[in-house]
């Protein structure tokens, strides 16, 4: 039995609205390749529309790779300026890449990618035009031919783009912070709660011991103590021959056996009341779709999958699963890069349930120290902690980097309980 939560979009994060600006560049591109003017660049044919559309391919992964996006196009610019001398502004091309770049948070990248494309093509421009590069011109990507008017103007539209996306990801940084100071309340106002529930059941538990339970004790005693002199009067009726009352004594030794017992048998009941009502309630596998919903909302695409039958966890076994789980998630929302995807699998053995977190460290260019963060964390408490917790049940954790990218974590719990110790781990 294998259950998938299904991830919204492709792997590549590819959407409609993505679809549909790409498009939107390729008009545009194409309206400037088919009217552009100035000296020196090649005649307009078929190969020129082809690789004008195929300029803004790249941005169809503008959600997934923003940074790589930027790059892409930019190179992709110089090659058809090089090999295709049609004269048009890199405006079209780059404004939505340097814009999610700067959502995205490579203001540096945002601003040097432009700023590059703009100063050259007005360098070569005016270099050109006045005859200072000679022959050397000829040579040089077809920002010569064209004209500065056409490079400036257009240009205005990148620091506005780099301003807008700035605007956006502190808007979205604000929500963000926000919604987990949010989070981070109803997380508190839930643990006061659950604090004064607690409190609330020991108090009850202290007042049932202190008066029910110390009078079903007392009962216990006093029907012993009365059975033990009902024996010490029979027998000395017995020595003076006496027999009138027998028939009495037997009801009465009858009412004060049923005394006793009932009243033992009700307070060894009452006693495991008790203990339940001073051990809280653990969290269990149970658990687990609400944990995947909070994880899901904090900003983490997140697959959950079950294999085997599941069957019924000893409490200790079923808090400790969870709590792993818990902190694995938390450490991928700490450490992973940008963009990263998690998946957490619960396979119930025969004999034991293995529980497994990975992640694909995000985004491949902050994916190396993303990697270097995990291997740090597993030094740290969060994973010291989930080993302890495994040992605690008789089973074993391994945590470490994944040789395709990204980090995983591993644990073997029996379903038997084989250490005492387990009892702390509550």
């Amino acid at each position: 039995m294998v259950r998938v939560q299904p991830q919204a979009g492709g792997r590549a994060g590819i959407r409609p609205i993505d679809l549909a600006l790409t498009a939107v560049v390729a008009a545009l591109v194409e309206l400037f390749v088919a009217t552009a003017s100035g000296p020196g660049q090649h005649p307009l044919d078929a190969q020129a529309y082809v690789f004008g559309a195929a300029l803004t391919l790249p941005i169809l992964f503008r959600r997934r790779w923003p940074l790589q996006v930027l790059i892409a196009c930019s190179v992709l610019l110089i090659i058809y300026y090089a090999a295709f001398r049609r004269n048009i502004p890199p405006t079209p091309v780059l404004a939505l890449p340097v814009y999610d770049a700067a959502v995205a948070g490579y203001l540096a990248w945002a601003v040097a990618v432009p700023a590059a494309f703009v100063t050259a093509g007005l360098v070569f421009a005016a270099a050109s035009h006045r005859r200072l590069l000679g022959l050397a011109a000829e040579f040089l990507p077809r920002f010569a031919g064209v004209p500065v008017a056409l490079w400036l103007l257009p240009s205005l539209i990148f620091p506005l783009a780099v301003v807008l996306g700035e605007m956006v990801r502190g808007r979205r940084a604000l929500a963000t912070e926000t919604a987990l100071r949010l989070r981070a309340a109803e997380d508190e106002r839930q643990a006061e709660a659950a604090r004064k529930v607690a409190e609330e059941r020991l108090r009850i538990a202290r007042e049932l011991h202190d008066t029910v339970a110390h009078s079903m004790a007392t009962i216990a005693v006093q029907a012993g103590s009365a059975l033990h002199l009902l024996a010490g009067i029979d027998a000395g009726l017995g020595e003076i021959g006496g027999d009138g009352g027998e028939g009495r004594d037997a009801q009465v030794r009858d009412s004060l056996i049923a005394i006793r017992s009932t009243s033992k048998e009700a307070l060894s009941d009452m006693r495991a009341t008790l203990g339940q009502l001073r051990q809280p309630a653990s969290a269990g596998l149970d658990r687990l779709e609400t944990l995947r919903a909070a994880v899901v909302a904090a900003g983490l695409p997140l697959t959950v999958s079950v294999e085997g039958d599941e069957v019924p966890l000893p409490d200790a076994v079923g808090h400790a699963a969870y709590r792993i789980l818990q902190e694995s998630l938390t450490n991928v929302l700490k450490h992973a890069g940008r963009g990263a995807c998690a998946a957490v699998r619960v396979c119930y053995g025969t004999a034991a349930i293995t529980l497994e977190v990975t992640d694909d460290g995000g985004d491949t260019v902050e994916r190396v120290a993303a990697e270097r963060e995990h291997q740090g964390s597993a030094r740290g408490h969060g994973i010291e902690g989930m080993a302890e917790r495994a040992t605690a049940m008789g089973g074993e954790l391994t945590a470490g980097p994944r040789p395709e990218g990204g980090f995983a974590v591993t644990a073997h719990l029996p379903l038997a309980h084989l250490s005492p110790a387990s009892q702390d781990q509550r």
